[in-house]
């Protein structure tokens, strides 16, 4: 690790989740160049809500997090495609990944 070389985000990034597709879990990174709050939610291809991941305010920096394949009620979902989604300020990104049990 050297601190010389680290690097300050200038732009909101939402990176595709590692490994996709996944079973049981994937991790999703993305970064925030400014402190606020950060939403990040998982749907269905029906655009159902199936999960929040992160729901609140981040300093400047780069994160990531990781989803098991469930929803908010900790059922494992169905085999297929998913979507996840970085609510932030004005900003919006979103990604597709596919689970397969």
């Amino acid at each position: 690790y050297n601190p010389d070389h680290v690097t300050i985000p200038t732009e909101f990034t939402l990176d595709q989740n590692y490994p996709n597709p996944f079973n049981p879990t994937t991790k999703i990174r993305y970064a925030v160049p400014a402190d606020g709050k950060v939403v990040i939610k998982v749907y269905n291809v029906l655009g159902q809500e199936i999960r929040t991941l992160v729901n609140e305010v981040k300093n400047i920096g780069r994160y990531d997090v990781t989803w098991d394949g469930r929803n908010a009620t900790g059922q494992l979902v169905s085999s297929g495609i998913y979507f996840y989604r970085l609510e932030a300020g004005n900003v919006i990104k979103s990604k597709k990944m596919m689970f397969i049990k």
